[in-house]
């Protein structure tokens, strides 16, 4: 169906790509080369709203619906992947899951701080044998007394680096498979909690991507989120949104390899013209164009739904399978464009492609979302 922005949206759209431009483009090159967190960016995006955006007003967040935040995230990645991820995972996963889950006391403690950069959240659900079978987590939270002592390890967690806030999902009960699961918030630096050394990874490079330990980590019991035994649903329920914001970075990425490639064709001479005017690299530019646009209407799509509050997990799935292997098609292409130097740190095409690929893989891999897509149909 057809969007038409609203007046509020579109600016959403205009001041999230001026601040990416004017903070975001000029380091975006350097962390990735060094495998280097953009820590000073934190202060920054918190300044203009970026990481409150889906925190309640009253928390001291901007309170937007999910079609402006999908909006702002694709913003943020058409620049840089690395920051769009770093919001999306602290957005979708962390502080989503707290406004939505908690109570009214977790609130008040956590939300405030990681709308205005205070605190950067993570969430933990895969482990070294718990990838897309995620109810077979073993991470163990057991009850003693007014605490439960966490137990067990994480892997891939997008800002383990330097988050203060997580969502952890832990078993705490005896119920077999996905009914023994709960959700637990775990601060930073709490005993027995260790953030383990940084993967060294192939694209968003700047990304802080780190496993966790728990060894004995006691938390207040208070720091169940939601009932217990229900952390299963809770996380599903957050990956339906983060799907949305995966699929948003993958159309951002897209758009910016798009427009670095359009740029380029207008510029490089060969024959004794731009290859602009080339037939073959005008198709390439044609299907590039098709993919985005039907990419960004799967997204926007789906955020719709998810804004007025209709089911949308489906069309979160979509999103991301079409939007993830899109993606990797279109900063391929914009590297054929560019010929030679695409291949080369020169240009920004290669690292939009390295970027790419993890869009088809994380929150869920595009197999999983082949899975949900036919379920739907054919339950």
């Amino acid at each position: 169906m057809p969007f038409q922005l609203t007046d509020e949206q579109v600016l959403t759209r205009d001041s999230v790509r001026e601040f990416a431009e004017a903070e975001i483009a000029p380091i975006a090159a350097e962390i990735d080369q060094n495998h280097r967190p953009p820590l000073e960016s934190i202060g920054k995006l918190a300044e203009a709203g970026l990481l409150g955006m889906l925190i309640p007003e009253e928390y001291g967040g901007a309170g937007l619906d999910a079609l402006s935040y999908a909006i702002a995230i694709e913003e943020l990645s058409r620049v840089c992947a690395t920051h769009g991820v770093l919001v999306e995972a602290h957005s979708s996963l962390c502080t989503w899951a707290i406004a939505h889950h908690g109570t009214e006391d977790q609130k008040r403690k956590y939300l405030p701080d990681l709308a205005s950069g205070e605190a950067v959240g993570a969430f933990g659900l895969t482990e070294p044998n718990a990838g897309s079978d995620a109810s077979s987590l073993a991470t163990t939270a057991v009850r003693d007394s007014d605490e439960f002592v966490l137990n067990g390890q994480k892997i891939f967690i997008t800002n383990g680096g330097f988050a203060k806030t997580f969502v952890i999902m832990a078993r705490s009960t005896d119920a077999p498979g996905v009914k023994g699961i709960s959700a637990f918030i775990v601060e930073r630096g709490r005993p027995g909690f260790e953030i383990l050394e940084p993967e060294r990874k192939m694209g968003i490079r700047g990304s802080s991507t780190t496993p966790l330990a728990f060894t004995g980590c006691r938390i207040p019991a208070a720091n169940l989120l939601g009932q217990e035994g229900a952390g299963f649903k809770i996380a599903m329920q957050i990956l339906d949104g983060g799907r949305t914001g995966i699929a948003a970075q993958a159309v951002g990425i897209a758009q910016g390899a798009f427009e670095a490639a359009c740029k380029y064709a207008k510029e490089r001479v060969q024959f004794g013209r731009p290859i602009a005017a080339l037939q073959a690299i005008q198709w390439l530019i044609a299907d590039m164009a098709v993919d985005i646009a039907a990419g960004r209407a799967l997204v926007y799509r789906a955020a719709d739904l998810e804004s007025r509050g209709e089911p949308h997990g489906q069309a979160a799935a979509m999103a991301k399978l079409f939007c993830g292997e899109m993606a990797t098609r279109v900063t391929g292409k914009a590297i054929q464009v560019h010929g030679g130097v695409g291949y080369t740190e020169a240009y920004p095409v290669e690292r939009a492609y390295r970027d790419a690929k993890i869009t088809e893989i994380y929150e869920g891999t595009s197999e999983i979302q082949r899975l949900v897509i036919a379920r739907h149909y054919l339950r």
